[in-house]
């Protein structure tokens, strides 16, 4: 079982966005404490990417209130959600955002370019993390200097989790992060991900259409029960 920290790593209460003069989504609230693993749950058009964009102070709401490890993402100006975002957050992102011919251990660094907090969890030398974590994650660390777009479609996949993962962040957010893989490919990436966890400081959020995922979860949470949109049809509140 997650260990339910007090603190919540997340924390959102009734924020309200606007996605246009028509309409506004509205959520009531959600926590995530360290130790959880999350899946939001939702077909495409249902607002995660919106909701992800809030969550991680891409994005502020029109009311409410967003707290990511107590600090208010919602009173914070940009450079402050900057900050929170790069010392708390480690993302995966759908499209990986990896540079290409960059290797992969440079890829995995851009994860502590941004942030002092994360370097200084290090626990080694940068080169002896980055292989740890490949292989925590089933990649040969012998892979370290190859160009990224040699690696398959699953490598890379790994390549992004690691580079969210260095450095610690207290809160790991994955946008349909295995929507390329195949169910076996996919059930073990989230087996790897979940393994590297300290369930004692670190959550993971996952938002997705597959409907398959809920057994790998601690806690599931569907976009249809968690956001009203007072205004128009659901299909049309949100992107």
């Amino acid at each position: 079982m997650p260990n339910r920290s007090p603190s919540p790593v997340l924390s959102l209460t009734q924020p309200v966005w606007s996605l246009g003069p028509r309409f506004a989504a509205r959520l009531e609230r959600l926590q995530l404490v360290a130790g959880e693993t999350l899946l939001l749950l939702g077909p495409s058009g249902s607002g995660k990417s919106s909701l992800l964009n809030l969550i991680t102070g891409i994005a502020q709401p029109t009311a409410g209130d967003i707290r990511l490890m107590g600090q208010a993402l919602t009173t914070a100006r940009g450079w402050q959600r900057d900050r929170l975002r790069g010392d708390h957050i480690g993302l995966i992102f759908q499209q990986l955002n990896l540079l290409p011919y960059a290797s992969v251990a440079q890829n995995i660094a851009l994860g502590l370019q941004f942030s002092p907090t994360r370097r200084a969890r290090l626990q080694a030398p940068v080169d002896d993390c980055i292989a740890d974590l490949m292989a925590a994650l089933d990649l040969d660390p012998g892979l370290a200097g190859e160009a990224a777009q040699r690696l398959s479609i699953g490598q890379q996949q790994r390549v992004a989790a690691a580079r969210a993962l260095i450095g610690a962040p207290e809160l790991i957010v994955a946008d349909e992060p295995t929507s390329a893989l195949d169910p076996a490919n996919r059930d073990r990436f989230f087996e790897l991900l979940f393994a590297r966890l300290d369930r004692g400081r670190q959550a993971a959020l996952v938002v997705s259409h597959d409907v398959s995922l809920p057994p790998l979860f601690d806690r599931v949470v569907t976009m249809e029960e968690l956001v009203e949109n007072p205004s128009v049809a659901p299909s049309e509140a949100v992107a």
